[in-house]
């Protein structure tokens, strides 16, 4: 509805133009109640005529004359000046005769009938630009609409969730470097032999502390030396190292039993 109120407004609008444009073009009758005919003042009458008018584009000029009496002929400034109608720029036999001014710039007319133009009757006007005019201004602004359109809601939905901070991907889990199996470096089965090797030193150094008990009641064996007999085998990690303990076990008690007797 409202884009055909707008177009009705500028048809309007154009129409009043077009209107205002034709009612400023002018008509003008040469000579007015003279006409279009041999002044009896020769050709001064028409330069009075002339010198008062502003013409411009799109004005007419209306020369009232009979068929057959006189003509009108549009020629050049030369033509004009030497009263010769010889090629004429245009030519207007048949009275009365309307001619609109169509572009800027002198414009020369006279009658080729023999004498006329010698006699006065010519004419030479100035053609101006179309002045141009503002378009009218309509009496009352377009209508309006009667209730304006409904403005978008500006309220975000609440539905729509708002992005998250980026979560990092969690990392897959592998196992870690630095604890590896105990069983790997310390194998049980790799150190019981060495006990077993162990086991021939303290058999061995059992003889000398049941030679070497004293008779007498009234000297008790140092618990040291009881304490020192057979001695564990310790965990060694070489049957060198163990041989090496059994051998000093061995001596030791060797001497516990000199000393005690």
């Amino acid at each position: 509805m409202g884009r055909r109120l707008n177009i009705v407004f500028l048809a309007t609008i154009a129409i009043a133009a077009m209107l205002q444009s034709s009612s400023a073009q002018t008509a003008y009758v040469v000579g007015d109640a003279l006409g279009w005919a041999i002044p009896p003042g020769g050709a001064v009458a028409y330069t009075t005529w002339a010198a008062n008018k502003t013409f411009r584009v799109g004005d007419t000029l209306v020369f009232n004359f009979s068929s057959g009496s006189h003509d009108v002929a549009r020629v050049t400034r030369a033509n004009f000046d030497a009263c010769n109608s010889a090629n004429p720029l245009l030519l207007l036999s048949n009275g009365p005769a309307n001619f609109t001014l169509n572009e800027t710039g002198d414009h020369y007319f006279l009658c080729a009938f023999p004498g006329h133009c010698s006699a006065g009757q010519r004419l030479a006007i100035n053609v101006s630009a179309a002045a141009s005019s503002p378009a009218p201004q309509p009496s009352t602004p377009p209508p309006q609409p009667s209730s304006p359109a409904p403005q978008p809601s500006t309220s975000p939905p609440a539905s729509t969730p708002q992005p998250s901070a980026p979560v990092p991907a969690p990392q897959a889990s592998s196992p870690s470097p630095i604890s590896p199996p105990t069983s790997p470096a310390t194998p049980p089965s790799s150190s019981s032999p060495p006990p077993s090797t162990a086991t021939p030193p303290s058999s061995t150094t059992s003889p000398p502390p049941s030679t070497a008990t004293p008779p007498s009641s009234t000297t008790s064996p140092p618990p040291p030396a009881g304490d020192n007999g057979p001695t564990p085998p310790p965990p060694g990690n070489s049957a060198t190292s163990l041989g090496v303990a059994g051998l000093s076990a061995t001596c030791l008690s060797f001497i516990v039993a000199l000393f005690m007797c």
